[in-house]
């Protein structure tokens, strides 16, 4: 395939924005203007000069394999701005970026990236066999953190049934701070996956009207998550690594992985004070498998991790453990992301909640399950949303999240009235779109439009 044929569209580029703000910026640097020797390579890297405020301008490369970004401003964002307005200029493919031989200062960074890829894998597997060296000390550690969690899964039932006993009004007298307590107790047991259910439960009291109905449902969720670890010996062992994974145990892919081309259904991130997460959902065009990749960045830093929406790879996956878990990790990568006409296959309304019960079965704690919907139309309901099967038969109400987003007028602009294929996620609280395509029916190879 050629240069030209890999290129992304401008719409693929600003999905990699780690904000608004570099979006926006990045956008008012995909002009010729500020750009001097730019050239890009049939290997997926593009590289430029870019003029700042200083006298020496910025270099800028980028390796669309990974993809990977440098440049030499001081921005802690990737990518950074000028990295998003030097792919919105490749992606022009109106020869402002010709291809070329990379200047030294560009190639001196993508050597680097070959070699360290090229490094033979007995260099990391020397690693994990260090760690692994006494299996004895390591089972010894696993066994006092287990002990630790169980103390502290012990100390959080008696505390769930104090609120009880006392009555649900006594949540919204205590206020915030008697959560933020238990949450330190939690991460003093090294159990942040109660930890962070047991914060969420002190920002329900103040949440509206129905807190009290919301406030017991979740109670109940973190209730079922300490009998299942107090009594993980007698489940399945599928069942046994879900309650490990949301207690917040480490768990590493396991069993062969899968080589397929996985086409990029969408990213995007979610924050809090320490941490960045990004979530990536692909879709194995042979295999029809969904999988999640997670990669995390600390505090105000995108993941580096980053796949543009819309484009497909060729690479390995391996699957995590537990009952219906489709995180996975990635592996070997065989290819750059390309342009595909590929779509993941799609379901009505009725089946896609279907889907969201089924997976409960496995996973009682599942926010939300990822769903491909065929030919469903928005539609206002009020001051609400939904999206409603072309032939009437059902439909899905937008979710709270969904309705706060700018994507759901890019969703209602894509569908002028007209079926939509839409991929989200479905969950009690209804679907959030994330992805949407026009309809094949009267357009086969439209373009993925990220609605997030």
């Amino acid at each position: 395939m050629t240069q030209q044929g890999v290129r992304w569209t401008a719409e693929q580029v600003l999905a990699m924005a780690p904000d608004a703000s570099s979006r926006k910026a990045g956008s008012k640097l995909g002009v010729a203007g500020p750009w001097s020797e730019t050239g890009s390579s049939g290997e997926g890297a593009v590289w430029g000069l870019c003029k700042g405020s200083g006298s020496k301008p910025y270099q800028t490369v980028v390796d669309t394999t990974g993809p990977a970004y440098k440049c030499s401003c001081p921005s802690r964002k990737f990518p950074c701005k000028h990295a998003l307005g030097l792919l919105l200029l490749w992606a022009g493919a109106d020869g402002t970026v010709p291809d070329s031989s990379a200047p030294e200062w560009a190639e001196q960074w993508l050597a680097g990236r070959r070699t360290r890829a090229e490094k033979p894998s007995g260099a990391g597997a020397g690693a994990g066999a260090a760690k692994s060296a006494d299996p004895e000390a390591a089972r010894r550690r696993a066994e006092r953190r287990a002990e630790r969690i169980t103390a502290g899964a012990s100390e959080l039932e008696q505390r769930l049934a104090d609120l009880l006993r006392g009555g649900l009004a006594t949540a919204e007298r205590a206020g915030y701070g008697m959560w933020e307590e238990t949450a330190r107790r939690m991460v003093d047991a090294q159990a942040p996956g109660l930890a962070s259910r047991v914060q969420e439960l002190g920002a329900i009291p103040a949440s509206g009207p129905g807190w009290p109905v919301r406030l017991l449902e979740e109670c109940a969720l973190l209730h079922l998550l300490d009998q299942a670890w107090l009594r993980r010996e007698r489940l399945p062992e599928p069942l046994a690594a879900t309650v490990r994974s949301r207690i917040g145990l480490p768990a590493s892919p396991e069993g062969p992985p899968l080589r397929d081309r996985w086409l990029v259904l969408a990213q995007y991130d979610t924050a809090d004070a320490k941490l960045t997460a990004r979530r990536i959902w692909l879709h194995g065009t042979e295999s029809g498998r969904t999988a999640l990749l997670l990669s995390f960045g600390a505090a105000g830093r995108a993941p580096e991790l980053a796949l543009p929406v819309g484009l497909a790879l060729d690479a390995e996956l391996s699957a995590h453990p537990g009952a219906g878990q489709l995180r996975a990790g990635l592996g070997e990568r065989f290819s750059a992301p390309e342009p595909t006409s590929a779509r993941p296959p799609g379901m009505d309304t009725e089946e896609a909640a279907a889907a969201y019960g089924t997976a409960l079965r496995d996973d009682p704690w599942l926010e939300s399950w990822p769903v491909t919907l065929h030919r469903v139309i928005p539609t206002p309901t009020g001051e609400a949303w939904q999206l409603a099967d072309a032939e009437g038969k059902s439909a899905l109400p937008l979710s709270p999240t969904a309705l706060s987003r700018p994507g759901l007028w890019k969703l209602a602009a894509l569908s002028g009235g007209a079926p939509v294929t839409v991929f989200g996620e479905c969950g009690h609280r209804g679907f959030t779109p994330l992805t949407a395509w026009p309809d094949p029916a009267t357009d086969p190879s439209g373009e993925a439009v990220p609605l997030c």
